[in-house]
């Protein structure tokens, strides 16, 4: 289900918004750019565009109609101002972490070789010859007799794909808050706190990191050869788009990091306590007697147990049922050869 959310839901997500993002046909153009004087609107507009707008920090709390025109927009030089660029790159990036997202999950399927299907051999179905189904059955409990204690590697790889996930969200959160100039990992509780506040008396967030008004200079010889610059002021209804898709994400990213850490954890415990791995198994074989789930799980290593695990979840209950109990006919006449296993039985 982890990988579900972060190879499907996560790229699918981070696709449609790519589109969205690429897509003029609903949102007009990506600027536009007023100015009192004869160079043509389009010279400037795309100069402005490729070149990057600017805004005034310290103008976005000042009394609009009084002290500014526009929350940012004010005169200033040197630090007080701060250039917007990453309107070009929105829609790379986005796809840049959709490929960051998939990559776990291409990673899995290379390691995995597909295994697990080839060892379920149709064992999904209710409805099978019973001749048919003894025989899969047969040769899956002669596959586990003869391979036991050789899957832990099969499960570290599958645990360092989660820790790659876990890894990958956290280093997508690092890459946005960089992006967007260290604004987006307070962004979503600074929106949260605007909303809830009833009259605000700061700029709205948003316009902070997502300007819907800034100023470009244009540069430009006179008649007489000198220099002349023109100051116009830039439009961005692409950043109304980019601003409700970076909220959204700020929540999922938040979100998905939580779930990914705290299934770090339960993979921990799971490794660590066999009790666990025991009430895991019975949760998903509730027709099999908990004395023979125990004795499975405590003769098998724990790389065994994930592989039973996996089965169980894409298995008919019945035909696992039948598997666990062919496993534990086998594994319980081994003598026992340690005093934890004593313990444990």
């Amino acid at each position: 289900m982890l990988f579900v959310l972060h190879y499907k839901v996560t790229v699918g997500v981070l696709i449609a918004f790519v589109i969205l993002a690429t897509s003029r046909e609903h949102i007009g153009e990506p600027i536009a750019c007023m100015h009192d004087d004869s160079i043509s609107v389009k010279v400037i507009n795309q100069f402005c565009w490729v070149n990057g707008t600017h805004s005034i920090p310290s103008a976005y709390d000042k009394v609009i109609g009084a002290e500014v025109v526009y929350p940012g927009i004010a005169q200033g030089t040197g630090e007080d101002i701060v250039y917007h660029k990453y309107y070009q790159w929105v829609a790379f990036i986005l796809f840049l972490q959709a490929v960051m997202f998939y990559f776990p999950r291409y990673l899995w399927k290379l390691w995995e070789g597909g295994k697990m299907k080839m060892l379920l051999l149709e064992l999904y179905s209710p409805i099978m010859e019973e001749e048919e189904k003894n025989k899969k059955i047969t040769l899956l409990h002669n596959y586990f007799a003869n391979n036991l204690r050789m899957h832990n590697g099969y499960l570290y790889r599958y645990v360092a794909c989660e820790f790659i996930n876990f890894v990958n969200i956290l280093g997508q959160i690092y890459l946005t808050d960089r992006f967007l100039g260290w604004e987006f990992l307070t962004f979503g509780s600074r929106v949260m706190q605007y909303v809830s506040d009833n009259g605000p008396t700061y700029t709205d967030p948003m316009i902070r990191v997502f300007p819907r008004l800034t100023k470009c200079t244009f540069y430009n010889h006179g008649r007489s050869g000198t220099i002349q610059f023109i100051d116009a002021l830039c439009v961005l209804p692409l950043n109304i788009v980019n601003e409700k898709i970076y909220i959204f994400l700020w929540f999922w990213f938040m979100s998905l990091a939580i779930i990914t850490g705290v299934n770090l954890i339960y993979r921990l415990v799971t490794l660590q306590i066999a009790t666990f791995r025991v009430l895991l198994l019975r949760a998903r074989a509730v027709l099999i007697p908990i004395s023979v789930i125990s004795t499975v799980v405590q003769r098998v290593q724990v790389g065994d147990w994930f592989v039973l695990y996996l089965l169980s979840k894409n298995m008919h209950h019945l035909v696992f049922a039948e598997l666990m109990e062919r496993l534990y006919d086998t594994v319980g006449k081994k003598p026992i050869n340690s005093k934890s296993e004593k313990e444990y039985l």
